[in-house]
């Protein structure tokens, strides 16, 4: 059987990729609601529709279990879906938590960056509320890097004055980590780096996900020894062009080139 893995559009292939690395050898089918990307500037009605929809179609292809790859879906509608299937479903939300308790003690704060509707719904609200109550978790949607990402446009001519201008507000000096509230983010940790000032730690929620997927396989006696095959769907419509699949390959490089870079970083520092 399949893991099937849920996303507006490109984003959740930044899931994928550490689920790939954790369990290589499970079939996965990737489904990218690309008609309707982005949803972080639509309504939550529209986004709850796009979204069962979506899932209906994945529900079909006799998966045994569903990862939400993605904040904004996560935080609307997750507990309807566990309550409409049998298979488990696993959601994904801004690693607040990890990120306040890594900079305990000190006295800078943490950044979220997210989508707006991610930022507006309760569930966010209830996060931060329940683990930060030292108010030290600011927030701040950033919907030009889900644009920039469904378009492949990663360079720092762009993406660059882009932050720069919509953290103009902000003293940049003052956190320590930046949460990379929205999976389409990842991409852009290479130009948010510098942007930010040295040190400034970056936070996502894949790996975490990723984590938890394979703990609740090896609990449930579920997991394979399979090929490794990814299936990618685009708003239902099976993905044979050897050009785009090309591109999710040269994604995926992308996102293991950036995570050594930080690594490297990271042992400078």
């Amino acid at each position: 059987m399949t893991i099937g893995f849920f996303d507006s559009g490109i984003g959740g292939l930044t899931v994928l990729h550490q689920a790939l690395k954790l369990l290589p050898q499970e079939d996965y089918l990737f489904y990218a609601d690309t008609d309707h990307v982005p949803y972080g500037e639509k309504t939550k009605e529209e986004v709850r529709t796009y979204i069962l929809q979506a899932v209906e179609f994945i529900a079909r292809q006799n998966i045994k279990a569903l990862v939400i790859a993605c904040n904004t879906a996560t935080s609307i509608v997750i507990e309807e879906l566990r309550s409409r299937y049998d298979f488990p479903v696993l959601g994904i939300e801004p690693a607040v938590k990890p990120a306040v308790e890594q900079s305990a003690g000190e006295q800078q704060r943490v950044l979220v960056l997210a989508t707006r509707l991610t930022l507006q719904e309760k569930k966010y609200h209830d996060l931060v509320h329940r683990i930060d109550p030292g108010e030290r978790v600011d927030s701040l949607p950033l919907p030009g890097l889900v644009q920039y990402a469904e378009q492949l446009e990663f360079s720092e001519e762009k993406v660059i004055p882009y932050l720069q201008k919509e953290l103009a507000h902000l003293n940049l000096a003052r956190y320590s980590t930046v949460v990379l509230g929205c999976t389409h983010f990842p991409y852009f940790e290479d130009s948010l780096r510098k942007v930010f000032p040295p040190g400034v730690k970056f936070i996502s929620g894949s790996r975490g996900t990723a984590r938890h997927l394979k703990q609740l396989l090896a609990a449930r006696g579920g997991m394979n020894q399979c090929t490794g095959n990814i299936r990618f769907y685009r708003s239902g419509i099976e993905v044979d062009d050897s050009a785009l699949l090309s591109k999710y390959n040269d994604l995926f490089k992308r996102l293991d080139e950036m995570e050594e870079a930080a690594a490297h970083t990271e042992q400078e520092n």
